[in-house]
């Protein structure tokens, strides 16, 4: 039994060498992948241990010398793909793998690859479109804010943070009876006390009317707009104080044509080490004020018909638990904390 397991590992060992990332090919498609993989005729008896994710071959194609193509056809639904929105590119990851020994066991060769694809200017995520129906008239304003998932796919699940990883805080507007507005985040700050206490000390994210302070010195960031009435702050895990951290922030629903020094999105890119404006870079010199202090300067018809407080509303998020990096992941793995 000794010598049976020896010769497995000596077989699993020449196997290993014989395989190279020249013989994989993969093609990437709008919804799927075709992937081929030549093997050597040496190879040739251990073709049920090559996978794609976690399939094996579609099909096989007997080559000259005794060679073996392996072809792999799979949807991007299948086979363990794991999906990532970035920005306005949608990512597919997966690996090609060879397996001598069982599954318990690391793979002998891992060849990681990617799809990238752009997604369709017109595609919004559903839960970032509040206002996929919209009627003519005035109502109610409804304000959102949640921490989504790490694929920017759905809301978390779960609270815990480790520390220095990207936290997605998507806001909203449910625009209802309005007609078409853009949303800001006119201000945020981290604090441990859901409720802010007058001279408690506090964490500034924004300020200044919408100038992402915090992507000065860190490396938080608007993500892309999908859509005027949504916004996603991609804001860098910190440790604040003593335990639970709440972001408190103060969002902004103005008319979509109107930008200015008090409306805007601000975020600072250390590339060009200047400010940039979210929505339009044209109008870069819109956030020049936010290394002073930034006024509004003009006012829409639409916001003279509003009440002074209508367009606007103080959100709390929270409680978020930032934890070093390895804890992190295991308390994370069990959900929320209590």
């Amino acid at each position: 039994m000794i010598h049976l397991c020896i010769g497995v590992i000596i077989l699993a060992a020449f196997a290993k060498a014989a395989v190279n990332d020249a013989a994989i090919n993969i093609v990437c498609g709008t919804d799927g992948v075709n992937a081929t993989w030549r093997l050597s005729r040496q190879l040739v008896p251990y073709a049920t241990r090559f996978f794609l994710g976690n399939c094996i071959r579609s099909s096989a194609t007997r080559l000259t010398g005794g060679a073996l193509q392996l072809n792999f056809n799979a949807d991007f639904t299948e086979c363990r793909f794991k999906k990532q929105m970035k920005g306005k590119r949608i990512v597919y990851l997966n690996k090609m793998t060879y397996r001598p020994q069982s599954k318990s066991k690391p793979p002998a060769y891992t060849y990681p690859f990617q799809c990238v694809s752009q997604r369709p200017q017109e595609w919004v995520p559903p839960f970032l479109n509040p206002a996929s129906s919209l009627c003519s008239g005035r109502g109610d304003l409804v304000f959102h804010m949640a921490l989504l998932n790490e694929q920017l796919s759905g809301i978390a699940q779960t609270n815990v943070i480790p520390l220095g990883s990207f936290m997605p805080i998507w806001a909203a507007v449910e625009q209802q009876a309005h007609q078409p507005l853009r949303l800001f985040m006119e201000e945020c700050v981290a604090a441990t006390t859901a409720v802010l206490q007058p001279q408690q000390q506090v964490y500034p994210i924004i300020g200044n009317k919408g100038c992402l302070t915090d992507s000065v010195q860190g490396n938080s960031i608007f993500l892309p707009r999908y859509h005027s009435s949504a916004i996603v702050l991609y804001l860098q895990s910190f440790v604040f104080g003593v335990g639970e951290v709440y972001l408190h922030c103060k969002l902004v629903a103005w008319d979509p044509q109107v930008l200015d020094e008090g409306k805007k999105a601000c975020q600072y890119s250390k590339q060009t080490g200047k400010w940039e404006l979210l929505d339009d870079p044209s109008q870069n010199e819109l956030c020049s004020c936010c290394d002073h202090t930034c006024r509004s300067l003009s006012k829409s018809r639409r916001h003279a018909e509003q009440e002074p407080q209508g367009l606007s509303q103080r959100s709390v998020l929270g409680p978020f638990v930032i934890v070093d990096a390895y804890y992190g992941e295991k308390a994370a793995a069990d959900g929320f904390l209590s």
